[in-house]
């Protein structure tokens, strides 16, 4: 068993959720979420990237708009629905259980 295996899973498994979180701050960009998650020490690539942005949006959790781009053709900027955000807000709840538990059971 790999422990980069493991990281990269335990990464996948939190990556709706904290692309939620992103969006919900504000209307963003596709690039401009990698770069949080890259801030945020979670890589990630466009290639896993825009499949979740879809799968998102698809299952009524975001939506998006086209903007003109001063930088070249034009923008899709994404932005958390109204779903979304009571999703997010029931990933959150669940983090906090999740995370309380693993606390407990990993402090020494």
């Amino acid at each position: 068993m790999k422990l980069e295996n493991i990281q990269s899973q335990m990464r996948k498994g939190i990556l709706e959720y904290c692309i939620l979180a992103i969006i919900s701050k504000q209307e963003i960009y596709a690039s401009d979420i990698i770069s949080s998650l890259k801030d945020a020490k979670l890589l990630i690539v466009e290639g896993t990237l825009y499949p979740l942005l879809t799968r998102l949006k698809n299952a009524g959790f975001l939506s998006y708009n086209w903007q003109e781009s001063d930088q070249g053709p034009p923008r899709k900027y994404y932005s958390i629905t109204e779903e979304g955000k009571k999703f997010l807000d029931e990933l959150h709840s669940t983090w906090g259980e999740l995370s309380f538990s693993v606390q407990q059971l990993t402090s020494l």
